[in-house]
């Protein structure tokens, strides 16, 4: 089940408990990088440029669960008086 990255105008919440603050997120990134040697070999990454990322899992930190993770409206789950609002 894949759950999508909330907008600026979202936030994720669990429907089995109410939590809108803890999330254990799994996700994997394709990325395109720029090093940097030195002349003794070492590096520095200058540039990173994200290519794709996917959000693999979204795991409620208190209760467990990854079924019942929403995207839902960041006013409307505040207004609710939920816990961790």
């Amino acid at each position: 089940m894949s759950v999508a990255l909330p907008q600026p105008h979202q936030r994720w919440r669990c429907g089995g408990c109410g939590n809108l603050t803890r999330f254990d997120v799994a996700r994997s990134r394709r990325t395109t990088e720029f090093w940097h040697f030195d002349l003794g070999g070492d590096h520095q990454v200058e540039e990173t440029a994200l290519r794709e990322e996917v959000v693999e899992s979204v795991t409620c930190r208190w209760c467990g669960r990854a079924d019942a993770i929403e995207l839902v409206d960041r006013a409307g789950a505040d207004a609710a008086g939920t816990p961790g609002a």
